[in-house]
C-alpha cells in the first residue's frame, strides 16, 4: 500500500493510528469528530507536506460517521487518492469520480463506511486567486476530468515520495516552490471548464492566439527562470483562467504541458548542437533544475534517455536541424 512505502522526515510527517483511542484529527481540523463504524477493524494513517502556500494530508481514513468544522480562507480540496472511494456528504453519494471544493468556512457531515484514501489540500489565503472557487462558505462537489484527476492524484503522491527521500529538496525554496507550481497547475487543470465554450465570443481564438505568442516570447527571453502562471498571468494583465484556456484552445494542452514541452525541445537542440556541455548543464540551462523529474519527461516525451540523445550528438557530430 501507498503509506508502507513512505518514512518520516523533516519535509513528512508521517502518523500511523492502530488504536482507535489514539486517534486525534490533523491539527488544521482540530473541529472534526469522528464515530467510528467498525473498531474491530480499525487502522488509520497520515501524511503531511507543507510547501510554501499549500499544506498537503493524505489520510487513510477508517469507517466512520464525520463531522467537522472547515476553516479555509483560502480554499480547500479534497482529492480522492483510489479508484473505490465510497462516502457520503449531507445524504449526496460521492465516489472516486468526485472531488470536494470549498473556500471559507463550512460545516461538513460526511459517512464513510469503508476505509478510504484521500488527499486534503488546503491553501494560503495569501495564494493569488486562481478562479477555482465560485462563492465563500460553500462546500461544492464537482466531477473530476478523468485526465486531470489521474495526473493531480499522482503528482500528489510523488510529492510525498519525494518529501519522504529527499527532505532536503523541500529546504530550498526554490525547488519547493517548483513542486508547488507544479501542484496549483495540476489543480487548474482540474477545475478548467470547457474552453470551447468561448467559441462564441468573436475574435476569442485571435486573442488566445496572441497570448500564447507572448507565452511563447517570454519563455524564450527568460530560458532558465521558472515560470508561475499566477505572475505570468499578473505580467499579461489576464486572469489565470484566461491564461490556460488560450494555451489549451490555442495548443490542445494545458500551460504546464506547454511550457514543458517547448523547454524538452530546447534542450534537446542544445544537446544535439552541446559538443562538450553535460546534460545537467543543457537541462538547467533551460530552467530544469530538478534533474530526475528532467529525466522522467524526456524520456517520455522522446523514447530516449538525454545522455543517449548527447552520445549519439558526439558520434555524428552533426547539428540538429
Amino acid at each position: 500500500m501507498f503509506f508502507d512505502a513512505l518514512a518520516p522526515s523533516s519535509a513528512l510527517q508521517l502518523t500511523r493510528f492502530t488504536d482507535v483511542d489514539a486517534f486525534r484529527p490533523a491539527e488544521s481540523l482540530e473541529d472534526a469528530r469522528s464515530i467510528p463504524l467498525d473498531v474491530a477493524n480499525f487502522a488509520a494513517a497520515r501524511a503531511i507536506v507543507n510547501l510554501p502556500a499549500c499544506r498537503i494530508i493524505v489520510a487513510r481514513s477508517f469507517a466512520r460517521i464525520l463531522d467537522t468544522a472547515y476553516r479555509a480562507p483560502g480554499g480547500m480540496v479534497i482529492l480522492p487518492m483510489s479508484d473505490d472511494l465510497r462516502a457520503s456528504s449531507s445524504g449526496m453519494d460521492i465516489d472516486s469520480r468526485f472531488f470536494i471544493a470549498l473556500r471559507g468556512y463550512h460545516d461538513c457531515h460526511f459517512v464513510e463506511p469503508q476505509i478510504n484514501h484521500h488527499a486534503l489540500i488546503m491553501f494560503s489565503p495569501t495564494l493569488r486567486d486562481r478562479g477555482w472557487f465560485d462563492r465563500a462558505d460553500a462546500l461544492r462537489v464537482r466531477i473530476a476530468d478523468p485526465a486531470a484527476h489521474l495526473y493531480a492524484r499522482q503528482l500528489v503522491q510523488d510529492i510525498l515520495r519525494t518529501a519522504s527521500v529527499a527532505p532536503r529538496m523541500f529546504e530550498t525554496t526554490e525547488a519547493a516552490a517548483h513542486l508547488q507550481e507544479g501542484l496549483l497547475l495540476a489543480f487548474d487543470d482540474l477545475f478548467r471548464t470547457n474552453p470551447l465554450s468561448e467559441r462564441s465570443a468573436p475574435n476569442a481564438g485571435a486573442r488566445s492566439a496572441r497570448l500564447v505568442q507572448r507565452i511563447d516570447d517570454y519563455v524564450a527571453a527568460y530560458p532558465t527562470s521558472p515560470i508561475y502562471t499566477a505572475e505570468l498571468a499578473g505580467e499579461f494583465g489576464v486572469s489565470i483562467r484566461t491564461l490556460g484556456g488560450a494555451v489549451a484552445k490555442v495548443r490542445g494542452m494545458s500551460l504546464h504541458q506547454y511550457i514543458r514541452l517547448k523547454r524538452l525541445w530546447a534542450t534537446r537542440t542544445q544537446l544535439l548542437r552541446s559538443g562538450g556541455a553535460s546534460v545537467a548543464s543543457c537541462a538547467r540551462a533551460q530552467g530544469f533544475h530538478h534533474l530526475g523529474e528532467f529525466a522522467a519527461a524526456y524520456r517520455t516525451t522522446f523514447h530516449e534517455a538525454p545522455s543517449d540523445t548527447l552520445a549519439r550528438a558526439r558520434q555524428t557530430g552533426l547539428p540538429a536541424n
